[in-house]
């Protein structure tokens, strides 16, 4: 199969390894275990397909595991957010690629297809898209993969219903549910880079603004945090009463999103389900409220509604959709409601994503050297994986620690 034939322009290569080059500089994580993987080679003879936002730290991901003797395989798990001169780099560089920036629908299925017919060994998903894609039209793949990764809250939520359904039938290692990846990739991650999509697109001032964030999970709490710092008064939707007790004593505003709609000025979803935005809240927000959504999928504003209820739509600059209602009121929609952070920002931070990365890296590793003993389902990331990754971090840092002293072990092991 030609070049050409896969990604959009070829010629974009230097643009994408320029990108790649600077974030490999705030990797130190990756760094050391791309050092270690060039020595080991513990994913050598393996195909990995990796189905990830492909920017410019996916594209050191995906290099690290080709260091570590893996044949690479990637495809977009969002249309939108593919850089196209990213993609163009990594081909360069002998990865396969099936993605470009704006795939519709059928070309962004046909690109995971593509990718399963190549058989890979492993998988890394996002969102659960091309796992489910095996399980279903390639399910006679499935006693040749090893196994695979997610890193999704919404991959999570899909795969744990498979296991339910009995249908999951390979192991799934559950990276969203890392240590060393919920407590920053989620919450400082999305906090920070949520907050950078929303700002740069519309350049609108945050202080003093009401603003609502539908689910108070590690998302949404980071959202919620970065909004407080930023002078926003924040008001949380929750279904679990657990976690709108958590956002309570955060110091935030708790209630129905009904009643939330009212008051609101930015709106942002992260909850992982659909249409917690919808006909009936749209009916009530005010003029100028701005839309947004943090979850993986288009799902959580419900954008058939808010097309209903309106009189007329326009694209009044890039990522952003002006709803005017029949009243005159108007409502602007951010990234087609697809994750802000991606689409109209470039994604977490490199310093996070290289925590979320080493888990993947040496996930990864982990399923090769024990696939025998692993049974299908989700498993958690064994904890001396989350642990090397968090010294690897500090070390970086230059940070040291206590450890215990021999008497300090004796007593906690004795009752």
């Amino acid at each position: 199969m030609s070049r050409k034939s896969y990604i959009r322009d070829f010629t974009l290569a230097p643009k994408g390894e320029a990108k790649i080059s600077w974030v490999r500089n705030y990797m130190p994580v990756l760094n050391e275990i791309r050092n270690n993987f060039l020595k080991e080679k513990p994913l050598n003879g393996k195909k990995v397909a990796m189905c990830l936002h492909l920017e410019a730290k996916t594209g050191y991901l995906a290099l690290v595991l080709q260091a570590g003797g893996a044949e690479v395989i990637v495809v977009a798990s969002n249309p939108l957010s593919t850089q196209d001169d990213v993609v163009a780099a990594l081909v360069e560089q002998g990865i396969q690629a099936f993605a470009w920036h704006g795939a519709t629908r059928e070309e962004y299925e046909q690109h995971h297809r593509q990718a399963l017919e190549l058989k890979p060994d492993l998988l890394i998903d996002d969102g659960g898209d091309l796992l489910t894609l095996l399980h279903t039209e390639y399910a006679e793949l499935l006693p040749e993969v090893s196994g695979g990764c997610e890193e999704t809250t919404t991959g999570i939520i899909r795969l744990k219903a498979m296991e339910k359904a009995g249908v999951l039938k390979i192991p799934i290692i559950s990276v969203n549910d890392a240590l060393m990846k919920h407590l920053f990739d989620n919450r400082y991650g999305t906090g920070q880079s949520v907050w950078d999509g929303i700002n740069a697109t519309t350049n609108l001032l945050v202080a003093g603004k009401n603003v609502v964030v539908a689910g108070y999970g590690w998302c949404g709490r980071g959202i919620a945090m970065r909004a407080k710092g930023l002078g926003a008064k924040v008001i949380v939707t929750e279904v679990d009463p657990v976690r709108a007790n958590e956002a309570l004593l955060d110091g935030f505003a708790v209630m129905p999103m009904l009643e939330a709609a009212v008051l609101g000025h930015v709106f942002v979803t992260a909850t992982g389900n659909k249409n917690v935005l919808r006909q009936e809240h749209f009916n009530l927000m005010c003029d100028g409220a701005v839309l947004a959504n943090a979850g993986h999928f288009d799902v959580e504003i419900n954008k058939s509604d808010l097309k209903k209820v309106s009189a007329a739509n326009k694209i009044i600059k890039p990522n952003i959709e002006e709803f005017i209602m029949p009243d005159g009121r108007k409502l602007f929609l951010l990234a087609a409601g697809r994750l802000v952070n991606l689409v109209s920002g470039s994604g977490h931070p490199i310093e996070i994503m290289d925590l979320s990365f080493a888990l993947q890296a040496l996930s990864l590793a982990y399923l090769v050297n024990n696939s025998a003993q692993l049974s299908p389902g989700i498993i958690s990331v064994p904890e001396e994986i989350d642990y090397k990754v968090a010294f690897l971090r500090l070390q970086a840092l230059g940070c040291e620690i206590d450890s215990f002293t021999e008497e300090q072990e004796r007593y906690l092991n004795v009752w």
